[in-house]
């Protein structure tokens, strides 16, 4: 992978990977990395029996990862508890 993170930053891209409705070019904006650069980053941090479940997961169709394979009536889902985030900056609430 090209780019340092802290572990702040890749615990967030882990999470955003987790994320059914997260897009990939959601990730890619934020963190400037491609969709394989985050397959890359899940396999070095993930054990590798989580990095499979989720590889499962992100192929089988039940996540909407990619922009151009979601339902458009699927409107990006955003829990009350989380913060907004704008170019890597967490925002206070």
């Amino acid at each position: 992978m090209k780019k340092e993170f802290n572990l702040e930053q890749i615990d967030r891209i882990i999470e955003m990977a987790w994320e059914d409705r997260t897009p990939f070019e959601a990730i890619e904006f934020q963190f400037g990395i491609t969709e394989s650069e985050v397959i890359e980053l899940m396999r070095t941090e993930l054990k590798p029996s989580s990095f499979r479940l989720w590889r499962k997961r992100v192929n089988s169709g039940v996540s909407q990862k990619h922009l151009m394979k979601r339902n458009p009536e699927i409107v990006r889902f955003k829990c009350t508890r989380q913060r907004t985030i704008s170019h890597n900056k967490i925002s206070k609430r």
